[in-house]
């Protein structure tokens, strides 16, 4: 790794729609697991830091002022530390059940983009990420797996995401 690529973390941010309440005897399957998969997430080779309330989780924090959206904020050393932790064990498990707990949605829900190491993102930027990501597609400032944008900035680099999982919800 360069010393460039070391000054900076790559942070991740993915917003779900609730299909049912997550008291929902419809969403058990998915909340019996947020522990484990977050713990197997600090266990990986590249965590960095994710968002979390005092709960332990970040289900019970705001995003989009929308009570149906959950948020996961995340910092990871880089796409392929990220990456390998989204397609393999029980996170790609949960990840191939995604429909069951949530709505398919067109508009993007999932932003990349490249902070100073040491930073941690706060929702509102995330939010401002997402709504960028939107309006302008990839770009250095919010991008996704698929268009990828190195820590400076530069050319676009793209990375093969499997079909069957992706990148939204």
């Amino acid at each position: 790794m360069t010393s460039a690529a070391a000054a900076y973390e790559l942070a991740q941010v993915n917003i779900s729609r609730l299909k049912f309440p997550l008291d929902s005897t419809e969403l058990k399957d998915f909340v019996d697991n947020l522990d484990p998969v977050n713990a197997s997430a600090e266990a990986a080779d590249g965590y960095v830091w994710r968002l979390q309330s005092e709960g332990g989780d970040a289900t019970d924090i705001k995003v989009f002022g929308d009570d149906w959206l959950i948020i996961n904020l995340t910092v990871w050393r880089d796409s392929n530390a990220l990456t390998a932790f989204m397609y393999q064990g029980q996170h790609r498990e949960m990840l191939t059940r995604r429909r069951e707990w949530f709505e398919k949605v067109e508009e993007a829900m999932t932003a990349l983009w490249w902070v100073p190491a040491g930073h941690r993102p706060t929702v509102a930027e995330a939010e401002s990420r997402l709504l960028h990501l939107r309006a302008n597609g990839p770009t250095p400032y919010a991008f996704t797996l698929r268009t990828s944008f190195p820590a400076q900035g530069a050319q676009p680099v793209s990375f093969a995401v499997p079909e069957d999982l992706g990148c939204g919800v």
